[in-house]
């Protein structure tokens, strides 16, 4: 199994708008990606502080999706990627960051 991991580094003069996020991008993509085969889960963090208490987030923001396999997660994405990548302009200005992990383990 498999993690893509979609972070939004913090920057200074960054924007993200988190309601947007998860009421209009988020249910879009959960409803296009959840549909595909391999798909096993999603989930979406808001980054609150570093390591020290009041201290700025490295990420302001993580999704990470779970699927069993690379190629199952692009065989879901890729049909929709311009729609998806389209809106992202809607709720940031940061760039993202993805990573593709193995799951080695999960309780």
């Amino acid at each position: 199994m498999i993690k893509v991991s979609i972070i939004y580094p913090f920057q200074e003069n960054g924007h993200f708008d988190f309601s947007y996020y998860i009421s209009r991008h988020m249910p879009r993509s959960i409803e296009l990606l959840s549909a595909c085969q391999g798909f096993r889960n999603v989930t979406v963090e808001k980054g609150i502080c570093g390591t020290e208490p009041d201290s700025a987030p490295d990420y302001v923001a993580a999704c990470f999706y779970t699927f069993d396999t690379v190629e199952s997660f692009v065989s879901a994405f890729m049909p929709h990627a311009e729609e998806l990548q389209r809106d992202i302009s809607n709720y940031t200005n940061i760039s993202p960051k993805i990573q593709f992990n193995e799951i080695l383990i999960q309780k």
